[in-house]
């Protein structure tokens, strides 16, 4: 292959990653937010700003983990997973939840199409370091880009259950944050949107709670050591940190009820809290 050809293929990718963007989004937080926000996703999809998605479920995971009479533990943020727990994650987040978007994107008019990790082994996980005290909750060691493009040149919008599967076929709990982070990172996206029930990341000032508009890797330790993020909101905050390299330049966590938010934060309005490598002449 001459160098020119190789030139040109590398700028197709590059725009091509530049038009995409990566949301994450509890299968909660999803089910609550009005039909305007995915009308405006819609909308995007049409003007050739492709979404790629990537939903939790965790709410709707322990509701049907208490159904059976298994119980729910949380070890740091990650949900204690066995085999048993294991399959309502999967059946919860690769079958309800993801036909649940999928079908409500379609009846307003979209093009939407469900995966699972485990499908054609689009997101290849090991175990976390942490396995002996969290059970089958995975890392991811390789995402197959080539899938999620192949659905996105059809004109489907793609919907991504964080379900990972080992080159042997060993099932995984993904955090879907993480999943997201590692989707962003493999296509070389410019920005990741995080859509929450919250309005950013919080910080207590004069004895207020505000919304910061920008926030530093660094600061994020910091305030991870000093007790201000905790919880769940760590492997969020985590996974977001985990994906700014490369061409990722910033993970942006926003309220999904805001009005037109996707469009909004795709146009360059400051809203929600963006977190970047280190400060810039924006912040």
């Amino acid at each position: 292959m001459n160098s020119a050809l190789q030139g040109e293929q590398k700028e197709l990718a590059g725009e091509q990653a530049y038009k995409t963007f990566v949301m994450k989004c509890g299968g909660s937080t999803l089910n609550e937010l009005p039909d305007s926000f995915f009308e405006d996703l819609i909308a995007l999809q049409r003007s050739g700003i492709q979404p790629v998605i990537v939903h939790g479920g965790g709410p709707a995971i322990s509701e049907n983990l208490a159904k059976l009479g298994i119980e729910t533990k949380f070890v740091g943020g990650l949900r204690y997973t066995s085999e048993e727990v294991l399959d309502v994650v999967e059946m919860v987040l690769s079958g309800s939840i993801n036909k649940q978007i999928v079908r409500r994107i379609q009846t307003l008019g979209g093009q939407a199409l469900g995966l699972s990790g485990v499908d054609g082994f689009l997101i290849q996980a090991k175990p976390v370091a942490a396995s002996a005290e969290v059970g089958l909750v995975g890392d991811v060691t390789e995402v197959k880009a080539s899938i999620i493009e192949g659905v996105t040149s059809l004109g489907y919008m793609p919907i991504i259950a964080p379900v990972g599967v080992s080159e042997n076929g060993q099932r995984y709990n993904i955090n879907a944050d993480t999943a997201a982070g590692a989707v962003a990172s493999k296509l070389g996206v410019q920005q990741m949107i995080v859509v929450t029930d919250v309005p950013g990341i919080l910080s207590t000032v004069g004895g207020e709670k505000r919304v910061l508009p920008t926030v530093t890797v660094q600061q994020i330790e910091d305030m991870i050591l000093t007790g201000e993020i905790y919880g769940g909101m760590i492997p969020k905050v985590r996974a977001a940190v985990a994906c700014i390299h490369g061409q990722v330049k910033e993970v942006v966590i926003v309220n999904g009820s805001e009005p037109n938010v996707l469009s909004r934060v795709l146009s360059g309005e400051a809203i929600g809290t963006r977190i970047v490598r280190m400060k810039t002449s924006r912040s």
